[in-house]
């Protein structure tokens, strides 16, 4: 009679590890933040993680298989591009290059977006018009093109790579910050601050900016994937990381006219491009239902 009970349990016990399982996969986006931690650790230790040099050519490896591939070599796990360099290693400095850029780039439209929002919403009237009209001048511009007019008559640099990618993340939290200020602003809670005598910079600060904390997070976790996707494409247009230095985008252009007969060297990094900004939207999105009453699902 024990060992009929002993069996009967032993397939609820996997029937409930096995749901449990499912529902901290569905309640946390506990895939996402693998591939982000993985990211992160990859590009933060990428030099002593990466076995060969990735700007180093050997043109008698050129085009290698990857090691599965037939007439693939066991020194390079994911082959090599058309002059010999080594993608896994080419890969691990992209994550690199694309982690520091995104974050430079993100940083800066963050404070500068959420701080022309705190100002448009707070103050209203010929302010609030100034700067909405510049938002909306901003999202009007074609980024591809006015980037590759930049390049074009600047230079390709890390710098004019930087500036590009400022110029487009700011404008999401200037318009959002904005509509929460308008909201905040009019609370019980800053009008007493009001009176208390509080100046407008500690009532942004203390009292204004707390309040649209979360939604900054969220654009900020939701941007940091449109980034990657932006310097990606730009570098793919010969518009971003200036060569040797390896980018994923600029490698996927790099395999373009080899599609044929040496598929792996678009294919990773245009993989890895796609796991990392999926992730991100996946994170932004359950950031959102978890920050956002109204969008609460949890």
């Amino acid at each position: 009679m024990a060992d009929t009970a002993l069996v009967l349990r032993r397939p609820l016990g996997a029937a409930w590890l096995a749901g449990r399982a499912l529902h901290v996969l569905r309640r946390w986006p506990v895939v996402p933040i693998i591939i982000l931690t993985f990211l992160v650790v990859v590009g933060a230790f990428a030099p002593m993680l990466a076995p060969h040099n990735p700007i180093k050519t050997s043109l008698g490896d050129r085009t290698t298989p990857p090691i599965w591939a037939e007439e693939g070599s066991s020194k390079y796990i994911m082959g090599t591009d058309h002059v010999g360099r080594d993608i896994l290693s080419r890969v691990i400095h992209g994550a690199r290059v694309s982690l520091l850029v995104t974050a430079i780039s993100l940083t800066s439209g963050l404070v500068v977006g959420t701080a022309l929002g705190l100002i448009a919403g707070y103050f209203g009237g010929h302010v609030d018009e100034a700067l909405m009209r510049l938002v909306e001048i901003e999202l009007g511009m074609p980024f591809i093109l006015v980037a590759l007019v930049i390049v074009i008559v600047v230079g390709q640099s890390f710098a004019v790579l930087l500036g590009l990618l400022a110029l487009l993340a700011w404008t999401p939290f200037a318009r959002n910050v904005r509509a929460e200020v308008l909201s905040l602003k009019t609370r019980d809670y800053v009008a007493l601050a009001r009176i208390a005598g509080a100046s407008t910079t500690r009532i942004l600060l203390v009292h204004v900016l707390p309040g649209v904390f979360n939604t900054v997070m969220v654009i900020a976790t939701l941007r940091v994937g449109q980034l990657i996707l932006a310097e990606a494409t730009l570098s793919f247009l010969g518009a971003g990381i200036p060569p040797p230095h390896p980018s994923w985008g600029g490698m996927v252009s790099d395999g373009r006219s080899y599609l044929n007969d040496a598929w792996w060297i678009a294919f990773f990094p245009g993989m890895c491009i796609f796991l990392v900004v999926m992730a991100l939207n996946f994170l932004g999105d359950w950031m959102r239902d978890r920050f956002d009453p109204r969008l609460r699902q949890l």
